[in-house]
């Protein structure tokens, strides 16, 4: 699936949920689907277009703000059907951190520990706006949503606890190599004894 089709994906998604501006959208989509998926105002405009002028979403008149409001059409609905079952293709990923981890050894322990710990308070937080999302009453405009966004919310803390493993074990690692200067042990082998 192209990114454009992914970006329609999510605007169309977003809109089947309730009708919003172009603004609302985008926040919806930042609080909302953040946890896992980003898209930019330079990225939902010109979808909103593209999607209005394929009859996909209809603009609704301006309200006190002077933006409109945009609403999913029945095509829009079969277009979002569609998208939704097209094959995932796995995006490359791009880790900042894991690029800085892998050349340490120009950074040494103490910088690469430092990101390691930043990470690590990183995961902590997002483990903690998903279980106080879990703990949100459910709307009644979003029910019948709900139990799929819990999966989204499941996967946001399982991969939050396995960070914060990860860092823990790294951070040992890390002791270790500061403490005998030379090669770490690889962050997930054990110590025997």
């Amino acid at each position: 699936m192209a990114r454009t089709s992914q970006t329609e994906t999510a605007v169309l998604g977003a809109l089947s949920v309730m009708p919003m501006t172009g603004y609302a959208l985008r926040e919806a989509i930042r609080e909302v689907l953040g946890h896992f998926w980003s898209e930019s105002f330079g990225q939902i405009y010109p979808a909103l277009a593209e999607l209005e002028q394929g009859g996909h979403v209809r603009r609704a008149g301006s309200g006190r703000t002077g933006a409109s409001t945009f609403a999913i059409t029945p095509s829009g609905t079969a277009r979002l059907k569609e998208l939704l079952s097209d094959p995932i293709r796995q995006v490359p990923p791009r880790n900042g951190l894991m690029l800085r981890l892998f050349f340490g050894r120009q950074l040494g322990p103490q910088a690469c520990r430092s990101l390691v710990l930043d990470a690590k308070a990183e995961a902590e937080r997002q483990l903690a706006k998903f279980e106080a999302i879990r703990q949100e009453p459910p709307d009644e405009e979003t029910a019948a949503d709900r139990p799929y966004w819990q999966l989204t919310i499941s996967a946001g803390e399982h991969s939050a606890r396995a960070a914060i493993d990860w860092a823990d074990e790294a951070l040992a690692a890390l002791d270790e190599l500061e403490r005998s200067g030379g090669a770490p042990r690889p962050a997930g082998e054990r110590k025997t004894q």
